[in-house]
């Protein structure tokens, strides 16, 4: 299971990398395993501001959809819209070209409350 330790993570299994105030966020390895084939990526919420917690938007498997929360409060300011036509980039490259979404960060504070690797490692039994 791959958990780089640079990033910070979600007890909803985002994972999450902040350079200055803009956080790139996607699903964690292990979420893309335990939801399978990925067949579709949808964020509906580009250009908009939203809360930490927040429903950002949807990930589809071949057998499930799964909502995807926001981590970080502020305004979805970038879409991977290589996702549009090959969503299966997050199965292949979760951490790389798998990502989803960008935000500029309203409140970079709430980085405190984030998981490190570690805690993630332990919230997932690995």
């Amino acid at each position: 299971m791959n958990i780089p330790s640079e990033l910070k993570y979600t007890k909803d299994h985002e994972w999450v990398k902040v350079e200055g105030d803009i956080a790139t966020v996607g699903i964690t390895d292990f979420a893309q395993s335990e939801l399978g084939d990925i067949v579709y990526v949808e964020v509906e919420t580009l250009d908009e501001t939203l809360a930490a917690e927040e429903i950002f938007g949807t990930v589809e498997a071949v057998k499930t959809v799964s909502d995807l929360f926001l981590p970080l409060s502020g305004d979805i300011i970038e879409f991977n819209n290589a996702l549009e036509d090959e969503p299966e980039k997050v199965n292949k490259d979760p951490y790389g070209d798998g990502w989803m979404i960008k935000i500029k960060c309203s409140n970079l504070n709430e980085v405190d409350g984030l998981l490190s690797a570690e805690a993630y490692k332990n919230l997932i039994g690995a």
